[in-house]
């Protein structure tokens, strides 16, 4: 395999000249640098990495840890966008993405942190986990440079979906289209839940809407099982609502399921709404109205954060970068304003 010695000599640079080239350094002129590395490819060169890490201190790894209660894994619709985002622009910056082994019935196993070190990973993203689990705060505030994603712990980086705005904003337009009587089925207990059923009820208040403790139900996100359960309860009152609001997109099709076995239509005779703006809501029929999530902007912005806390930890502020989403009306939502 060749070496910068001998891209060197056949570029006729020093060796410091082919180092500073292929690491993108400024002080190289463009045309110098594009030459050498296209000698370098020419030659197959390919950087010792184990060296690089000896003299650098860093490996360009990035771990990932991701546990989906769920079990849907990388089909989970939000996730899978954001980690997609987070990988794209992590890549982009040279560095490589692993997942932190998390199956924890596994007799040779390590903790996370010792997963993490053993990788010796510069930086870790996590997602979709326990947070309240004592191996993810061990993590957490170990040396390792972190960024959470839909969370928040004291003095570290997160990046995190303006889940308060998003349920307000859905919440005021169910009401500007005539609904008094919506319900809502949240999630499971979470910093997400919470932020978004504080909201509904606070944006309710606001509207002068009573909300009977019989509209607010829980599902497990993603669970469709439940939704379909619930929606039946809800509707199965002696004052039904007119607009139920679930959890999340996908929660929405056992909700859709229920609705329609009984022969009801949707918005004429109920009206819903989901939340996250997954693709395939997009091709419901009516088109789901949600709340869309920018789950690309999330992950490049975790991706970016954390780059910067591992490159330039002097210089770079902790803080929780809030990333807005957008109501999507579609055709869910019936007007009954003139009712």
């Amino acid at each position: 395999m060749a070496s910068l010695k001998d891209i060197a000599r056949v570029c006729g640079v020093s060796v410091a000249t082919v180092s500073k080239a292929l690491n993108n350094h400024k002080d190289i002129g463009e045309d110098t640098k594009e030459n050498i590395k296209r000698v370098a490819k020419e030659m197959g060169y390919s950087p010792n990495l184990s060296a690089r890490a000896l003299k650098t201190h860093k490996t360009h790894g990035i771990g990932v840890l991701f546990v989906d209660e769920a079990m849907s894994g990388l089909t989970h619709d939000y996730f899978s966008s954001v980690l997609d985002s987070f990988k794209r622009t992590a890549e982009k910056s040279g560095y490589d993405i692993t997942f932190i082994n998390s199956c924890k019935n596994r007799p040779d196993r390590m903790s996370y942190l010792e997963h993490s070190r053993y990788r010796g990973f510069d930086g870790v993203v996590l997602a979709c986990i326990d947070f309240n689990d004592p191996e993810v705060t061990e993590l957490v505030y170990s040396d390792i440079p972190v960024v959470t994603i839909d969370y928040l712990f004291n003095n570290r980086m997160a990046v995190i979906s303006d889940n308060v705005n998003g349920m307000r904003e859905l919440v005021e337009y169910v009401y500007s289209m005539g609904h008094l009587r919506i319900a809502y089925i949240h999630g499971a207990d979470s910093a997400v839940t919470k932020s978004r059923l504080s909201s509904f009820y606070r944006t309710a208040e606001h509207l002068g809407l009573e909300i009977p403790d019989d509209y607010i139900r829980e599902a497990a996100y993603r669970n469709t099982a439940c939704t379909y359960r619930v929606t039946n309860e809800l509707l199965d009152l002696t004052k039904p609502p007119t607009c139920i609001l679930y959890p999340d997109d996908f929660a929405a099709f056992g909700g859709i399921n229920a609705i329609r076995e009984r022969g009801l239509r949707i918005p004429e005779d109920i009206s819903i709404a989901g939340y996250d703006g997954i693709r395939a809501a997009r091709h419901l029929e009516p088109k789901l109205t949600t709340v869309r999530q920018d789950t690309k902007q999330i992950g490049h912005q975790a991706a970016k954060e954390l780059i910067n806390l591992i490159e330039r930890p002097k210089t770079t502020i902790v803080q929780q970068i809030i990333i807005p989403g957008k109501v999507e009306p579609g055709k869910s939502v019936a007007d009954i304003s003139s009712y």
